[in-house]
Formats: structure tokens, C-alpha cells, sequence
């Protein structure tokens, strides 16, 4: 896959999680068993969902320029894998939270996959025409 394939195919991947981040408080209104942690009335998810409807923002902004934006970039694969990963222990460990695996779980690693793969792994390397002249 050539650089350009990459960076169109990033394009596309930014745009789609930062609309999935987006989407996340209408998913824990009408799918709360994949979406939802809390019973009753917690501050918590409104919190989470203000901070990924931020970062929803920024990576649909990002889908512009993915090169000027790697280290956003690379925050989101990480804090996805870290999340997802945190979130598959507390599914099994937690009776009543399965759900989660068929939905939050798989989402996090499927953006963390398509990341990893896509994303260049630095910006003069994926620069066509810049060399590191020390």
C-alpha cells in the first residue's frame, strides 16, 4: 500500500471515529446495554462523553492534514487500546457487563487496529521528498 493509499485510507478512518465519538451519547440512549456502565444516575458518562465528543471534533478536523496531526493520531490508537483493554477485564470480571464485548470493546480495538496499521510512523518519513539532514 503506497503512502497516498494510507493517508486516504486515514482520512476515512479519522472521519469515521470522530463521528463515532460523536455518536456516543445518542448509543448509551437507545443501545444502553453496549454503551452504558452506570445504573441510575451517575455525573461519570457525561464526562466521557464530553471528553470523546471533543476528541470526535479534532479527528474529523485532523482527517484535513493526518500528517500534521500524528500525535493526535497516535493518542487516539494508544488511549483506544488502553481503554478497550481496561473495559475487556472489567466486561468479564463484572457479572451483568457482556454486553460491552459486543459493542464499546470491539469498537476501541477496531480503531486502534486501523491506527496502528495506517498511521506513519513519523512525519519526515511519510513526507515525500524530506530527508533527515543532520
Amino acid at each position: 500500500m503506497t503512502l497516498v493509499d494510507r493517508l486516504r485510507y486515514m482520512r476515512v478512518v479519522l472521519v469515521l471515529a470522530g463521528l463515532a465519538c460523536l455518536a456516543l451519547y445518542p448509543l448509551m440512549l437507545f443501545w444502553p446495554s453496549g454503551w452504558v456502565w452506570h445504573v441510575g444516575h451517575s455525573d461519570y458518562p457525561m464526562m466521557i462523553v464530553g471528553i470523546y465528543a471533543t476528541l470526535g471534533v479534532f479527528l474529523i478536523l485532523a482527517a484535513r492534514d493526518p500528517l500534521a496531526n500524528l500525535s493526535l493520531i497516535w493518542f487516539t490508537m494508544w488511549s483506544s487500546a488502553v481503554h478497550g483493554a481496561i473495559m475487556a477485564v472489567q466486561t468479564v470480571t463484572q457479572p451483568g457487563q457482556m454486553g460491552h464485548l459486543a459493542d464499546d470493546v470491539p469498537a476501541l480495538f477496531i480503531v486502534t487496529v486501523a491506527l496502528a496499521i495506517l498511521t506513519p510512523r513519523s512525519q519526515l518519513a511519510a513526507r515525500p521528498g524530506t530527508h533527515n539532514r543532520a
